[in-house]
């Protein structure tokens, strides 16, 4: 599966986990190494980096990134394998931060 196909794949899943929420993919010529994928649900947010394979390569700063973002919310890196434990870990950090 290419990250192009999984992107509306997961989009769909937060959707249905976060009812109301908005997900905005982000612009990476702006910052980068930023990840993919902007969630805004209530008073929280996450960013998620989609990749299409747990093996795949990642770009210069996106570990660092991925991890300072995950410090001040949530932040992960997302492929087809980890999705529902991602969006498991997301619902409890969301909850944890209420």
């Amino acid at each position: 599966m290419l990250e192009k196909d999984f992107q509306p794949k997961l989009i769909r899943a937060i959707k249905d986990r976060f009812p109301g929420c908005t997900v905005m993919k982000t612009d990476p010529r702006q910052i980068q190494g930023i990840p993919d994928l902007l969630v805004l649900y209530k008073s929280h947010w996450a960013l998620l980096e989609t990749k299409a394979w747990s093996s795949s390569k990642k770009r210069p700063n996106q570990e660092r990134r991925v991890s300072n973002y995950n410090e001040l919310s949530f932040s992960a890196f997302v492929n087809p394998t980890n999705m529902e434990d991602v969006l498991d870990d997301m619902e409890r950090s969301f909850q944890r931060l209420s």
